[in-house]
């Protein structure tokens, strides 16, 4: 087991990382400070880790299940709603702990209503999708979606303990995998230039799920995530690197309907459009551009967005996005290969000569 800290003072907390972690009884159980207890899955997950999990907890005075359908089209206040009446049906105190068992949408709902449950309750992320091993479960961000945007509604309300169990990659499934990857190599693009060189050479070993080689993967991108969210928590200036290709990925996820496109597979086309818009900037080669939208063949993920998403449609959608500033789009663009820069100065031309191939 391998062991990072996002360091945050008060607020700081361990990123474990290895195999069969969820099989170790000590690990999560220090963690927990009373003797309440809210498991938050879903139907897909539960089945397979929840056992396992229970097993490590001991002896608890209560012990609530919540069970919630799978997908991003759940990611929304009902279902925040519906954790909360479970909880407060079964008198859970302040010093309860919520243990968030599950991909994003799971972590992102159960921080949530850990963040407003008696003004805040601890709470514990146990990622269980590649995608959420390396990005949503470090760093605070929680939220539920709304019709007219992603993520507009949460807080940031970081976990006391973040137990990633490398074994549990093995029952994702292909596209979930390959969704996962997009953000791992985000990291490579946006700050570790070395990293993404190590991707492109790894990829097969990847693809393959070589175990030494995916544990190197997660660990290089929590460390990556945790310096950044380290130096600042609230995306009040260098964290908002993390967002390469995100403003255009929800505008994505948006416009198709919620979970029709996989939040990774949005993310892909939306890098490639950003590393697009840097190199007609002439910040990158094109040869650059290719290259990447090749990568993203050979993990199996979209390079483009889908074609029946006009530009005025995609303009309009990336305008609500919450990375608006007092009505200036901001875009996370690359200066080069691992280094990102946030521009705030791009024009509805410029735009729409990407958006449409001009």
């Amino acid at each position: 087991m391998h062991t990072l800290h996002v360091d945050l003072g008060e607020r700081s907390y361990p990123i474990y990382i290895g195999r069969d972690l969820l099989r170790d009884p000590s690990l999560i159980a220090r963690h927990i400070r009373g003797s309440q207890v809210v498991l938050v899955s879903n139907d897909t997950v539960a089945p397979l880790y929840l056992d396992h999990l229970k097993a490590c907890l001991g002896e608890r005075g209560l012990v609530t299940e919540v069970i919630l359908p799978d997908g991003e089209r759940y990611k929304t206040l009902e279902s925040y709603t519906r954790i909360l009446d479970r909880v407060m049906t079964d008198r859970h105190s302040r010093t309860t702990t919520m243990i968030a068992l599950g991909g994003g949408v799971i972590g992102d709902i159960t921080g949530f209503a850990a963040a407003s449950y008696q003004r805040g309750v601890n709470f514990i992320q146990v990622p269980t999708t590649l995608l959420s091993q390396v990005d949503s479960s470090v760093g605070g961000k929680t939220a539920v979606n709304h019709p007219l945007g992603k993520n507009m509604i949460g807080a940031f309300y970081q976990p006391v303990a973040v137990v990633i169990d490398i074994a549990t990659l093995a029952t994702l499934p292909p596209r979930e995998f390959a969704a996962g990857l997009a953000e791992v190599v985000k990291y490579g693009l946006i700050c570790d230039a070395p990293f993404y060189t190590w991707l492109r050479e790894n990829m097969p070993k990847l693809l393959a799920r070589e175990e030494a080689a995916l544990a190197e993967a997660v660990e290089r991108s929590c460390a990556n995530k945790a310096a950044v969210v380290a130096e600042d928590e609230r995306e009040s200036g260098l964290r908002a690197i993390l967002n390469l290709g995100h403003t255009f990925g929800h505008a994505i996820e948006t416009a198709q309907g919620y979970g029709e496109w996989l939040h990774g597979e949005a993310v892909a086309a939306g890098m490639a459009l950003a590393m697009e818009m840097s190199a007609r900037r002439g910040w990158l080669a094109m040869a650059e551009v290719d290259s990447f939208r090749s990568l993203l063949r050979t993990m199996g993920l979209p390079e483009r967005p889908p074609a029946d998403i006009s530009p005025a449609q995609f303009i309009d959608l990336m305008g609500r996005d919450k990375k608006v500033v007092d009505g200036s789009l901001r875009l996370v663009l690359l200066r080069a290969i691992g280094q990102a820069c946030v521009v705030d100065d791009a024009t509805e031309q410029e735009l729409h000569a990407l958006l449409g191939g001009g």
